[in-house]
């Protein structure tokens, strides 16, 4: 088992891709504190992974990022590994994007994770822990309606870069990101019905938008995220991978229609 006995927070672990890489962490051995916004979906994954600690606390307030970090530690009684992957996904185009919309996506998005990193990184320096951010490959650019939720992901993507020297120089501190493609979670597949799609939408998908007959799967994300997880990596650090089936930088044709 790659990840045996690591003690791991993975934020936004309730649903999706952070669910995924929870479950295939503690298939690696690892031990991991859940994190979400819902009571219910925390009990449940919590009791679907052999009664895992969680923790529901709302990553918009700026107070919670150093309580979940102190009550991770608690937990688990240390603190090998942080993966964060709570975000959010705003949609809206330009000319109606409101101020409050903007600095909700930041919080969550950016500042979020830095504090995380910031409130475990006494921790994580004491063990020479590793950082996972999950990002987006709209960070390279994004549909017309992701102004804020691109950006967002473009500025995660450059606190990784600055972090995984800096903290790895100083603190011995890895820090690195996968920016996923297309995944089909819950909620995507929710917001593709919000958009008027059928249920079975991402069965139909033109060849352009997915190769290989589909889109990613939350569990090929989770798998990537291992990696990351893993001392086998050694000192790398500072990186930025992408997971998609095609080459994302500037090829991003609109998706709301499809």
């Amino acid at each position: 088992m790659r990840l045996k006995d690591k003690r791991i927070l993975v934020t936004g672990s309730t649903t999706g891709i952070g669910k995924a890489i929870a479950r295939r962490f503690v298939q690696e051995g690892a031990r991991v504190l859940i994190h979400g916004l819902e009571e219910d979906l925390a009990r449940e994954t919590a009791a679907e992974l052999d009664g895992a600690p969680y923790q529901v606390s709302d990553l918009s307030d700026p107070a919670v990022p150093a309580q979940l970090v102190e009550a991770a530690i608690g937990e688990l009684g240390g603190l090998d590994g942080l993966v964060n992957n709570a975000g959010v996904v705003t949609r809206r185009q330009p000319a109606d994007m409101t101020l409050e919309i903007w600095d909700w996506t930041y919080a969550i998005n950016v500042r979020a994770p830095f504090l995380l990193i910031q409130a475990s990184l006494e921790e994580l320096a004491r063990n020479k822990g590793r950082v996972l951010n999950i990002g987006s490959v709209n960070a390279h650019g994004g549909e017309s309606y992701f102004a804020a939720y691109a950006s967002s992901k473009g500025a995660l993507m450059a606190l990784t870069r600055n972090l995984g020297d800096t903290l790895h120089r100083d603190y011995g501190v890895v820090v690195n990101q996968i920016n996923p493609g297309w995944v089909l979670t819950e909620n995507e597949s929710a917001r593709k019905q919000e958009d008027g799609l059928d249920p079975d939408w991402h069965t139909k998908l033109p060849r352009i938008y997915a190769p290989a007959g589909r889109i990613l799967r939350s569990g090929e994300i989770a798998a990537g995220a291992v990696y990351w997880l893993d001392d086998a990596t050694g000192p790398v650090s500072g990186c930025v991978v992408e997971l998609e089936q095609y080459p994302a930088h500037g090829r991003n044709p609109d998706k709301v229609g499809l």
